[in-house]
Order: C-alpha cells, then sequence, then structure tokens
C-alpha cells in the first residue's frame, strides 16, 4: 500500500519529457521515489506533459579497502609484486626485499 514504506528505503527513478511539451522540472531529468508496485509516472507532476521513465546505472559503492603499501604495512601485512621469472620484490612491509622462485 502507498504510504506504508519509508521513503528512504524506496528505489528512486528517473524521469524526463517525452515530448516537446515540458516545463523546468522534466525538462532536464527528475528522480522520483516510489514503490517497486507503484505505477510509473506518465505525466508531469508540475505541469502534466507526458513523460518516460529514464534507464540509468546503479549508485554502486566503490572503494574497497585501502591497499596503498603505507597502509598495508601499516597493518603489518608484506606485499610483494611479481618483477620477473620466479622473483618477486618487497613494495611494503617487513621481511626479506627479494624472493626467488626455486625449481
Amino acid at each position: 500500500m502507498p504510504g506504508i514504506c519509508d521513503n528512504a528505503h524506496m528505489p528512486m527513478y528517473t524521469y524526463q519529457a517525452s515530448g516537446t511539451q515540458s516545463c523546468p522540472t522534466c525538462a532536464d531529468v527528475f528522480e522520483v521515489r516510489h514503490g517497486l508496485d507503484d505505477p510509473r509516472l506518465s505525466r508531469c507532476p508540475e505541469c502534466g506533459a507526458p513523460v518516460r521513465r529514464v534507464i540509468t546505472p546503479p549508485a554502486l559503492a566503490s572503494g574497497g579497502p585501502d591497499m596503498s603499501p603505507a597502509n598495508i604495512e601499516r597493518q603489518g601485512f608484506t606485499q610483494y609484486r611479481k618483477s620477473g621469472k620466479g622473483v618477486y620484490e618487497k613494495t611494503a612491509g617487513k621481511g626479506p626485499g627479494t624472493i626467488t622462485d626455486q625449481d
């Protein structure tokens, strides 16, 4: 039922005028929160012009752990990077400067 769900947890939909008639609200894209089961807007809430829903990419959280050499060392880890066939050079942390693969 509309109005029961908290607006903060409803998806955001993007709309834009679909014809030549528009107002400052729908001439560019505008966003509206409504439930998944609520009907799509067919008219601009300001001027009544026909609108269409615009598909936009989701907002994804970026980032992750800080993998900078300074942070790796601060967390007590050691990082090596491959520098040749079977040879790895230390880029952060404690330990030997190089590690070699011994056959």
